[in-house]
């Protein structure tokens, strides 16, 4: 069934279309790639803007934004939290309730079933505590269960934890 001339006729096919291939790269390349391609720039505008230096932006501290934080704001912000946490005291989700948090215990809902993480943030969750644990979770508490990205704008991060101690 396979003898030389087969096996002859299928690389000739193979070498046939590789060969088609090539030439249709070559053809193309001729066809669609601008003659002046490789050419240097012709003339730059200068836009001034590379020549002004940076602002650096003050980043707020907790504290600052603590002041300045806008429960409403917050709720918006709660939208991300409520797929997995409630507000009322007692109906845990995926994740536990969330009334009262600010200054409770860590790990101190009954009922739930935390993962041994926790213990690392410390005792009590405090607004700095909150604060950096929603900056990122896996960060403070390597090895929690809970899948949050994190949120990086502290202003935000002191709006939602002003909302929930609104809220309880």
């Amino acid at each position: 069934m396979f003898d030389t001339m087969v096996l002859t006729k299928a690389a000739a096919a193979f070498c046939g279309a590789l060969l088609v291939f090539l030439l249709g790269n070559w053809a193309a390349s001729a066809i669609y790639v601008p003659r002046n391609a490789g050419a240097q720039q012709a003339f730059i505008i200068d836009t001034g803007a590379d020549d002004a230096p940076a602002e650096a932006v003050a980043e707020l501290t907790l504290e600052e934004a603590f002041e300045v934080a806008d429960a409403s704001a917050g709720s918006r912000l709660w939208a991300q939290c409520r797929a997995c946490h409630a507000l009322e005291e007692g109906r845990n989700g995926v994740g536990p309730y969330l009334h009262g948090v600010v200054n409770r215990e860590i790990g101190a809902v009954d009922g739930f079933n935390y993962s041994g993480a926790l213990t690392q943030a410390g005792d009590l969750w405090t607004p700095e505590v909150l604060s950096q644990f929603l900056l990122n979770p896996n960060a403070l508490t390597p090895g929690t269960s809970m899948s949050y990205r994190g949120m990086p704008n502290v202003q935000d991060r002191a709006n939602l934890i002003a909302y929930i101690e609104s809220e309880s």
